[in-house]
């Protein structure tokens, strides 16, 4: 990463784990994202349990943070990748568990798209996983026309947090 001075952007990260003891790694995200370099973490949502989407395995543990940054959107899913395979991330097939999983959902206002980012991300809207936490981090974001899109998606807020 090359730290160049600029002004910090508000970014908005979603935290999902499956394997393990998921919950701890997704507290754990919490603590690693407010030790990004050139970054701070500014809010935190509820914990959430949720099935696995498209998907197959164990339940999920979700979460939003929200982070003022000045590094690159590439240069944050660079150190959001470290994370993931320092928590022992698996890249085995499309949609495996995960011991960590972390997606940039959005940075400022940018809008991108290349082979390794886009932003915003392009499934955002059709996650109760997302929406739910960035609510907490972000109310405005989110509204009842998002929300009664996923009514169907089984999400349920853990008591801590």
């Amino acid at each position: 990463m090359v730290s160049i001075w600029r002004d910090p952007v508000t970014a908005y990260v979603a935290i999902g784990a499956n394997l393990g003891d998921a919950l701890q790694t997704v507290l754990q995200a919490f603590d690693a994202l407010a030790l990004l370099p050139d970054s701070r973490l500014t809010a935190r949502s509820r914990l959430y349990r949720t099935a696995p989407h498209e998907a197959r395995g164990p339940d999920y543990v979700n979460a939003v943070a929200q982070l003022e940054t000045r590094l690159s959107a590439p240069d944050l899913l660079d150190a959001l990748q470290a994370l993931e395979s320092q928590a022992g991330r698996q890249r085995s097939h499309l949609n495996a568990p995960r011991t960590l999983d972390l997606d940039v959902l959005m940075y400022g206002d940018a809008r991108m798209s290349s082979p390794r980012l886009t932003l915003p991300h392009p499934r955002w809207r059709e996650r109760a996983f997302v929406l739910y936490p960035l609510a907490d981090v972000w109310p405005g974001c989110v509204n009842a026309e998002d929300l009664a899109l996923v009514k169907a998606q089984a999400i349920e807020r853990l008591p801590i947090l």
